[in-house]
């Protein structure tokens, strides 16, 4: 069903609600319920005004507003009533929004976050959610949804998606604590959270949104998608072309959670890191753009922009995050700080790395064992791997930023290594300093470059150094140039 801002409201706002001091004193009188209270045939008269202001809201398009209902309202009844507990059932509140089949999605996209974030959520729920989430972008990709959602919505859409898909991922490979009945329908339910099915949606967005030909043409100045954060402010919707701009950084980080470094960065290119865009606008995508691009680079090698790219989002965490400790997202912005601040140290890897995921199922044939951290090991090993073969390159490295030529039996003396293996190393260390990036060329990340002619080394740095010297000589000789051209002129 399509949302249009021009449309009567009907029956399913009464306005005597305005009048509700608990909703407009901020909720400071209400109490929690028990843990376990069953909320399938209860809906507090608070949160039907919640539900009934939020339909209002986002059938007026109200932006604004809705933005501080999801971000504020709902964090406050979930703080304040649902703490243990799962919010009403959507067919509770659903007369109270004139059975609208697309808000009752969103609501059951925010009902089935809150059990992830608060409770633990069932085989059955996360089955349900993976149902819900196909159901509302199958209304988005195919329908016609007129409505505008904050950007803060929509990228917690995309970033829970892919949240859900990695907790069922890891849920998926603990066999060992699996009772027979969860067993027999984990056998049945293969197509549920499927890494194939979490891609496809993700591609599907961006590519029924144009969200490429967009950014492209933004680039020639036709289009102002970047200056309105996205936002349509002719009357038109935000829905698709945001979800599809937030779902290319959702691609980085599904290809990340997988080991494919190389696929991540490729997703991400549209997306120029380094000038202002949307993923700007919310501090979460932020966050998660510039750690898996960082983790990426880090992986594959390119410690230059990994590191550069660290320190970027670091520094903007610092000056920030005082205006962000009342955000639902502080704890993960803090657990990101973290995480980025111990990256370069081999030790903390397993702090902080994402959380790899095993997307295949397992064969239930097989003895049951857990694998759910195979992936994990497997790039702690290729990483450790990466880091013994650069402990020697770094001594490499200090050596020849000291000469211009040195010969190998010298430089091989002076590593304590005999003369093959310092040959050996010398090829490791080119092949180190290069990388391919995610368009197939070649790149070089060293700042000391070399080539072996016989038994000499020959270095050559590739940074240069600028040479005042040429500077002022071209100076003073333009000036004796202009003085001696005065002398020939005679002053009339």
């Amino acid at each position: 069903m399509a949302y249009d801002g021009n449309r009567d409201f009907g029956g399913g706002y009464d306005d005597s609600y305005d009048d509700r001091p608990e909703f407009r004193d901020g909720f400071r009188d209400l109490q929690p319920l028990e843990p376990g209270f069953d909320t399938t045939n209860y809906v507090p008269d608070v949160v039907r005004t919640f539900v009934v202001y939020l339909y209002r809201h986002i059938r007026e398009k109200n932006v604004y507003e809705i933005h501080q209902m999801y971000e504020g309202s709902f964090q406050k009844l979930s703080d304040r009533l649902f703490k243990q507990s799962k919010w009403p059932a959507v067919e509770m509140i659903a007369p109270y929004v004139e059975n609208d089949h697309v808000f009752c999605l969103l609501y059951k996209e925010m009902w089935f976050r809150h059990v992830y974030a608060r409770l633990q959520p069932t085989l059955e729920q996360r089955c349900d959610s993976w149902d819900n989430y196909c159901n509302l972008f199958q209304v988005i990709l195919h329908g016609n949804v007129n409505m505008q959602l904050p950007n803060q919505w929509l990228w917690d859409m995309v970033d829970e998606f892919i949240y859900q898909f990695q907790s069922f991922c890891q849920y998926r490979a603990k066999l060992k604590q699996k009772t027979d009945q969860e067993l027999a329908v984990l056998r049945e339910i293969d197509e549920v959270w499927n890494v194939v099915g979490v891609l496809n949606y993700l591609q599907a967005l961006i590519e029924k949104s144009m969200i490429l030909q967009i950014l492209e043409e933004e680039k020639d100045g036709n289009v102002t998608f970047t200056a309105t954060d996205g936002y349509d402010y002719h009357g038109g919707t935000n829905v698709l072309k945001v979800l599809g701009y937030f779902s290319i950084v959702g691609l980085l980080r599904v290809h990340c959670l997988l080991g494919d470094y190389h696929s991540g960065l490729r997703a991400l290119s549209p997306i120029d890191i380094n000038q202002p865009g949307v993923f700007n606008t919310v501090i979460g995508c932020q966050i998660t753009t510039i750690y898996y691009y960082g983790f990426a680079n880090l992986m594959l090698r390119r410690y230059v922009d990994s590191i550069k790219s660290f320190n970027q989002i670091l520094l903007y965490i610092f000056k920030t995050k005082q205006y962000h400790q009342r955000s639902s997202q502080y704890d993960q912005i803090l657990k990101k700080n973290e995480q980025i601040d111990e990256a370069m140290f081999d030790e903390l890897f397993s702090y902080a790395c994402p959380k790899f995921i095993t997307p295949s199922p397992p064969n239930y044939d097989e003895p049951l064992i857990n694998f759910n951290q195979d992936a994990y090991r497997l790039q702690l090993k290729l990483f450790l791997s990466e880091v013994r073969q650069q402990q020697l390159l770094s001594s490499i490295r200090s050596f020849l930023k000291l000469y211009t030529t040195i010969s190998i039996a010298k430089l091989a003396s002076f590593m304590d290594v005999d003369e093959p293996t310092l040959r050996v190393a010398l090829l490791t260390y080119k092949h180190k300093t290069h990388v391919i990036n995610y368009d197939g060329t070649v790149l070089s990340n060293a700042d000391v470059d070399f080539y072996v002619d016989d038994d000499m080394i020959h270095i050559a740095d590739t940074k240069v150094t600028k040479r005042f010297g040429d500077y002022f000589i071209r100076h003073i000789q333009k000036f004796d140039e202009i003085v001696n051209e005065l002398d020939r002129t005679q002053l009339e």
